[in-house]
């Protein structure tokens, strides 16, 4: 890998309203490419609106759906790309020749590629599939990159792959925060109110997304994918109410240490840069407990049995 550097854009999208989620987009992509940045990740499905999805019935998401790489979005993020010589991750909902729909997050590069990732584990709609592939791909930046998004990276053998098909980087797309949880100790709801009334109290909502039900929750794990893995990490997110939630933003990069190199408090829409080190990746401890790995001792990964009976069935982002 080549020293790089990135950018990671935490901002709240309209529902439905591709136009106007698209000019937020270029908006930061000028802004980075003015300032050498290479690689610049937005969110999950910030392209579409992510939540009020949940509602919608099938039709409706159909006419929110793009072909990848043919839609209009992935034909401006390529356009856009080439113009800053830029790498532009974000998300959308896809439709594939079948008829199924994804939620997907592409990288248009300046070479005129694009890469997509789907979902591994997709629940925000009923008629929506997940993905069965990992995604990891050479960058024309020297670096080689894997995308996992939102709940895929709270599974560990994800993250774990993905180091294990050779990603320096790891893009991790989320809408999250201010969830609704089952468990007393996970997230929580944020008062919709404290959005629309930030500008008035302002810590008062920087303090619940810096909270449990925001950064903290991110601070129990995140680092721990970055570290245990020995990748790079950007963590992008959505922020401000999404129909009934309050996404927490706090957009950062993590290095192979699981350290953090730079991260937002905004409460507002907002973007941060990194410079990644080449240097720190070969001897980082997780490549070095990679390398020792017994993997005859790890069939009981591949099989699938009670998990953790009776709530093998049930699963959730806020788990």
């Amino acid at each position: 890998m080549k020293d790089v550097r990135v950018a990671s854009v935490q901002f709240n999208h309209r529902a439905n309203d591709k136009s106007y989620n698209l000019s937020i987009i270029t908006q930061y992509v000028e802004r980075a490419a003015h300032n050498q940045v290479e690689i610049i990740a937005f969110p999950e499905m910030c392209i579409t609106g992510y939540w009020h999805v949940s509602k919608l019935n099938q039709s409706q998401i159909r006419a929110l759906a793009e072909r990848v790489p043919e839609g209009e979005s992935c034909q401006r993020l390529i356009a856009l790309s080439a113009k800053h010589n830029i790498s532009i991750g974000a998300g959308l909902i896809e439709i594939d020749d079948a008829g199924k729909l994804y939620n997907s997050y592409v990288m248009a590069m300046p070479n005129g590629q694009l890469a997509k990732h789907r979902k591994l584990h997709t629940f925000v709609s009923q008629y929506m599939e997940s993905g069965s592939e990992y995604t990891v791909f050479d960058t024309p930046h020297g670096c080689r990159v894997g995308i996992l998004i939102c709940w895929d990276n709270n599974l560990v053998e994800n993250v774990r792959i993905t180091a294990l098909k050779g990603a320096d980087i790891l893009i991790a797309p989320h809408q999250t925060g201010g969830c609704h949880s089952r468990s007393p100790h996970a997230m929580g709801l944020i008062d919709t109110q404290l959005w629309h009334n930030r500008h008035q109290d302002q810590e008062t909502i920087r303090a619940e997304m810096q909270g449990p039900k925001g950064r903290q929750w991110l601070m129990r794990w995140l680092p721990a994918r970055a570290h245990d893995n020995g990748m790079f990490v950007i963590f992008s997110n959505g922020i401000g109410v999404d129909m009934d939630e309050v996404r927490t933003g706090n957009a950062m990069v993590l290095d192979p240490y699981g350290q953090i190199i730079s991260e937002t408090d905004s409460i507002d829409d907002d973007m941060i840069v990194a410079d990644l080190k080449a240097e720190l990746l070969d001897m980082c401890t997780g490549r070095r407990w990679i390398r020792g790995r017994r993997p005859a001792l790890y069939h009981p990964l591949t099989v699938e049995g009670d998990e953790l009976s009776p709530f093998h069935a049930r699963f959730s982002e806020q788990a």
